[in-house]
């Protein structure tokens, strides 16, 4: 398969790759030995921890507020 730079540093990915990573917005680009690659970035544990927070109805202001409460 081939992926053409554009004149603007672009590159789009062959549909046969990206369909392997349905759930990947996000990739790492490293480069190795002369070449260019793609490591998927899946969602991190912080992102889970900021969804159940949002989940249990926790806010920013509550955690500010805990994190006096516990320095006190």
């Amino acid at each position: 398969m081939l992926a053409k730079k554009t004149s603007k540093n672009q590159i789009t990915l062959p549909k046969a790759i990206v369909s392997h990573f349905p759930d990947v917005d996000y990739f790492d680009v490293l480069e190795e030995e002369g070449r260019i690659v793609l490591v998927p970035l899946r969602e991190s544990r912080a992102d889970e921890v900021r969804q159940r927070l949002h989940a249990l109805g926790i806010t920013e202001e509550d955690a500010k507020d805990a994190v006096q409460w516990a320095r006190r």
